[in-house]
C-alpha cells in the first residue's frame, strides 16, 4: 500500500489538516494518509504543547469516521527529539509491505534543506506538496522526487485556535466537534 505520512504536532488538529489529509487520500495515488503525531518538534519550542497523548487522542477523534485517514504515536517510542529520516527509516522497519511518501507544506520547502538528512528523504520517500499561502520561491520545484499536488489554500493557525480557546472565543466549525468537545470537557489550552 502507498501511504503518505503527515507529520505535525497537532496542536489541536484542525479542519485544515483534515482537509489537506483527506485531499491527498483521494486526489493522489496515495492509498491512505497516516497523521504522524511528533511528541517534540526539532524546530519548535513546545511551552504550549499539550501531552502527546492527549495530542494524538484528538487526531484519533478527528478522523475516527475516515478509513482512509489514519493516527500512528510511532515517534513517541523514539529518542526526542525525533527527525523525519529516524521516523521514516523506523516505519520501513515495521511495515515492509508499505511504500511510504512525506507530505509537506510549501511553506516547509525553503527549511527543508536544513532538515536532518534531507537528501536522503528525497530518495527514500519523496515528497508530496501542497500549496500554503505566502509560500516562498524554493529549489525543488523541478526536482524528480517532489510531486506537487493542488490542495486548497488554507490558512487555520492552531495557535490562533489554542489563543480563542484560552479567551473564551468560539473554535467551531475550525475544529471537528469531537476534538471541540474533548478540548472542552478537558479544559486544554486555558
Amino acid at each position: 500500500m502507498k501511504i503518505g505520512l503527515f507529520f505535525g504536532s497537532f496542536n489541536p488538529i484542525h479542519i485544515g489538516h483534515l482537509i489537506i489529509a483527506n485531499t491527498m487520500a483521494t486526489t493522489t495515488d496515495l492509498e491512505q494518509v497516516w497523521f504522524v503525531v511528533s511528541p517534540q518538534n526539532p524546530f519548535k519550542k513546545n511551552s504550549s504543547l499539550l501531552h502527546e497523548f492527549d495530542r494524538y487522542d484528538l487526531v484519533q477523534r478527528a478522523i475516527s469516521d475516515n478509513t482512509s485517514l489514519r493516527a500512528t504515536d510511532i515517534e513517541f517510542h523514539m529518542p526526542k527529539p525525533s527527525y523525519t529520516i529516524d521516523t521514516l527509516v523506523r516505519l520501513q522497519e515495521k511495515f515492509p509491505q508499505h511504500t511510504f511518501k512525506l507530505i509537506m507544506g510549501e511553506d516547509n520547502l525553503a527549511q527543508f534543506p536544513n532538515w536532518k538528512n534531507h537528501e536522503k528523504i528525497l530518495e527514500y520517500t519523496g515528497l508530496y506538496v501542497y500549496p500554503r499561502p505566502n509560500s516562498k520561491a524554493h529549489a525543488f520545484g523541478n526536482h524528480p522526487a517532489v510531486k506537487f499536488v493542488e490542495a486548497p489554500l488554507l490558512d487555520i493557525s492552531a495557535t490562533f485556535l489554542r489563543n480563542s480557546v484560552k479567551n473564551g472565543i468560539s473554535i467551531r466549525y475550525m475544529v471537528p466537534e469531537p476534538v471541540e468537545q474533548l478540548i472542552r470537557i478537558k479544559k486544554f489550552y486555558l
